[in-house]
């Protein structure tokens, strides 16, 4: 209700009842007004019926909740199912234009406004967290695989003549169809084994580029986040050669935000060299459904070329989803929970190590790795290692994975052997478990409990029972550099 409302409305109720009720809804509506102003992410989380009294105020700017609305168009946002109405606000447009993904809407203000404010969201989020100098960034409703694609694309304008994509070997399928599909050759380079850890192969990189020619090259896509034993690319290095040959520079950060080496490598590779874009996967980094990713920069303009290429309009279904999300964490809740994760990957770490002394196998040193854990497995129990990885997925354990370094996969014609372990040659079999965002300590318990169970079963039974309390100091673990920056 308005104030000419609130006023009619003390004829029927008591007017210091409304008076109350008056001053209640203008805190609320004192939020809005602020979060319009100055385009911040809320230190402090919202309640619901604040967020819904946004979200349902932005529905009612655009047309197709509009009371006197009369659509003559081929898309008029009109929803058949209440469920799905009510699933989505009412919000039915979407965001952009047919030109631009960022563009504002004549049919959906609201929608568009929406759009906008979660933009500025994530800005703020990212370049508080430490990627300081990020000059602009774009929700997009693409996973990070064909967000990279359209990174590509807006590339290849402005480098006809390019023909391939240099790629420091990730054993993820969508990093590399994503070059595959932008209709660009990648460059594999095989990674470097360091002790037990894959780096990255620089003077290989280097060689490639002088071979290949600059000018040929669209991109170096270089990774952050990824599986033990491999590293973090070596970002600050690939971002001078990338400066000193001219050649773009793609950061694959998929679910790199909530680790803060993987942020501080970003913002010193941004400050010493060239990085055209790092692209970050929304439910891996924020908690909210897949289908939407954040493609950031240093250079403003190369965002807003991103978002020019994004043909047709787009679903602002993981855009609200994100907004909704990041007005209830605030930032003292994101802060909060990118602590939490960080201790409980040292919690991980060093829970995986007492399985692995028990049953005289090792967690490997990976300290370029932030969030994945890598132990290894036996090789000579006259089990398959794919016993054991359907060991752990029958007794509720996902997201571990059982890596047989014989393993060969081909992709779109190129074949990778010892598939699932980042190159050609990694000398043992291992498994890998992450500490991602939203991670509980209860789920690192159950965890090492099914695991020691998994592992004695696979190897006959035969290991004797040891203590395996969740005990542990803190402290050691960071001096022994277990945990994240």
């Amino acid at each position: 209700m308005n104030e000419v409302s609130m006023k009619l409305a003390e004829r029927l109720v008591p007017a210091t009842y409304m008076h109350q009720a008056a001053e209640a809804k203008a805190t609320r509506e004192k939020r809005i007004r602020v979060l319009i102003e100055q385009r911040k992410c809320p230190d402090e989380g919202w309640d619901d019926a604040t967020i819904e009294l946004l979200v349902n105020d932005l529905a009612l700017m655009d047309s197709n909740n509009f009371h006197h609305n009369c659509g003559v168009g081929e898309r008029e946002a009109r929803i058949f199912s209440g469920l799905v109405a009510r699933r989505h606000y009412g919000l039915g447009h979407g965001v952009g234009r047919s030109g631009d993904i960022a563009e504002v809407q004549p049919k959906a203000a609201g929608s568009s406004l929406l759009n906008k404010l979660t933009n500025a969201l994530v800005l703020d989020v990212i370049r508080t967290i430490g990627v300081k100098k990020t000059a602009g960034c774009l929700v997009v409703p693409l996973a990070t695989g064909m967000s990279m694609v359209l990174c590509l694309l807006t590339l290849r304008q402005e480098r006809p003549g390019a023909k391939y994509v240099i790629w420091p070997r990730i054993d993820q399928k969508s990093c590399f169809k994503s070059i595959i599909t932008a209709g660009f050759q990648p460059i594999v380079v095989e990674n470097s084994l360091v002790g037990d850890e894959l780096r990255t192969d620089l003077a290989e990189i280097r060689r490639q580029i002088v071979f290949l020619g600059p000018e040929t090259i669209a991109a170096v896509m270089t990774t952050t986040s990824c599986f033990a034993p491999r590293g973090i690319d070596k970002l600050e290095e690939v971002a001078r050669l990338c400066e000193e040959f001219g050649v773009p520079h793609l950061i694959n950060n998929a679910y790199g935000l909530q680790s803060s080496k993987c942020i501080h490598h970003i913002q010193e590779a941004g400050r010493v060299g060239r990085v055209d874009a790092f692209v970050q996967s929304t439910d891996k980094n924020f908690m909210v459904p897949v289908g939407g990713a954040v493609i950031a920069g240093f250079d403003a303009k190369f965002i807003e070329q991103v978002g020019k290429m994004y043909p047709g309009r787009a679903s602002s279904s993981p855009i609200v989803d994100l907004f909704i999300t990041l007005l209830s964490m605030g930032m003292k809740g994101y802060k909060q929970l990118l602590t939490e994760r960080k201790e409980l990957k040292m919690l991980l770490t060093t829970q995986m190590e007492m399985v692995a002394q028990k049953h005289g196998l090792r967690v490997l040193s990976t300290k370029n790795n932030p969030i994945s854990v890598a132990m290894t497995v036996p090789s000579d129990a006259g089990s398959s290692l794919t016993e054991l990885g359907s060991m752990m997925f029958l007794r509720g354990i996902s997201g571990t994975r059982v890596i047989d370094t014989a393993d060969v996969k081909t992709i779109a014609g190129v074949e990778f052997v010892g598939w699932g372990s980042h190159t050609k040659s990694y000398p043992q079999p291992y498994l890998t478990a992450a500490a991602s965002i939203g991670m509980t300590k209860h789920d690192v318990e159950l965890f090492i409990q099914r695991l020691d169970k998994c592992l004695e079963k696979f190897k006959g039974g035969k290991t004797p029972p040891s203590d395996l309390s969740m005990n542990w100091d803190k402290k050691a673990a960071v001096d022994e550099g277990i945990g994240d920056r």
